[in-house]
């Protein structure tokens, strides 16, 4: 059964305890975003915390094989972990196509159209873009890391499927930033053969690896990059840097235009993202929108060590 989204405790009482009385075992489908954002008692609060953070565990053979590339990242030193989204699907549903030629976003908008569940077929790129909806491209995340003055030695961990186009899309990013690494550069095939066609199995690597990174930074507010930000403020307000890309893709179109310089251009980054780096912050409530306000898992405040100073958002 799929439980009715953003419900409160007393659903949980009314309807689904006596279903699990009566049949002892049930099925939930779909239930990322069921349980109400807020509104629910502390203890409540704090037992998805204990369950997300300390009771779940991924199976061993996932375990195992992610420490081992986290091991083998942390023996050369720090790394940045970079959620990059430009996977062609999300490409091709999102309509972000940004550095895309024409025959690629032929491509693109054959592959949306193909799929009938996919209700969104006529995307305007450009203006998707502008409004910030868009997932920062590999060569405006190169200018964006530059700007914010991450050192070029870093390593750099791409937590992503295919990126599209490949090496011509991440050639700026990889002369940027020459330390590019995946799981599938850092581990022989045999090891991920096993779970090459699971991808909630490869996702499950990058997600401890991002947990554990010295800094992440994701280029597209999805799920998973809620979900590890949340993570990392309950391991102690881990440095994530959450990137506005309204006020960046601004920003790199006036530097691509030289109407301002390399020294603007990354002073205002550094400026927009003062207050952007995983730092204790309340969550946004929207009463009646919990679509719109921030996600419980997003920041788990009521888990969050109390003495940690929150600034309004």
């Amino acid at each position: 059964m799929p439980p009715i989204s953003w419900s409160n405790i007393t659903y949980y009482y009314n309807v689904i305890i006596p279903r699990i009385q009566t049949h002892e075992v049930v099925h939930f489908q779909k239930t990322d975003a069921r349980l109400a954002n807020n509104g629910l008692p502390v203890e409540v609060q704090k037992l998805r915390c204990r369950v997300n953070y300390q009771a779940l565990r991924f199976a061993p053979p996932i375990q195992e094989l992610a420490e081992k590339i986290f091991r083998i990242l942390r023996e050369k030193g720090p790394f940045l972990l970079l959620h990059l989204r430009h996977e062609m699907d999300m490409i091709a549903f999102s309509g972000c196509n940004e550095g895309c030629n024409d025959q690629e976003i032929e491509e693109l908008t054959k592959m949306r159209y193909a799929y009938p569940w996919w209700k969104e077929k006529v995307i305007d790129s450009v203006k998707k873009r502008q409004a910030g909806l868009c997932p920062l491209t590999p060569e405006e995340t190169a200018l964006t890391l530059q700007a914010l003055g991450i050192d070029p030695t870093i390593q750099v961990y791409i937590a992503a499927g295919d990126i599209y186009r490949g090496e011509r899309r991440l050639a700026t990013l990889r002369a940027a930033y020459p330390n590019l690494v995946k799981k599938e550069t850092l581990l022989p095939a045999k090891n991920l053969d096993p779970s090459r066609n699971h991808s909630n199995q490869m996702a499950a690597l990058d997600y401890y690896v991002a947990a554990e990174s010295d800094i992440f930074i994701p280029t597209n507010g999805g799920n998973m990059a809620k979900v590890v930000e949340g993570h990392r403020r309950f391991l102690g307000f881990k440095k994530t840097i959450l990137l506005d890309r309204k006020a960046l893709v601004e920003l790199i179109d006036l530097y691509r235009a030289e109407a301002i310089s390399w020294e603007e251009f990354s002073s205002e980054v550094k400026e927009a993202h003062s207050d952007r780096m995983g730092n204790p912050t309340k969550r946004l409530i929207i009463p009646g929108k919990p679509k719109e306000e921030d996600y419980f898992y997003t920041n788990p405040e009521e888990c969050l060590p109390e003495s940690a100073d929150h600034d309004e958002p």
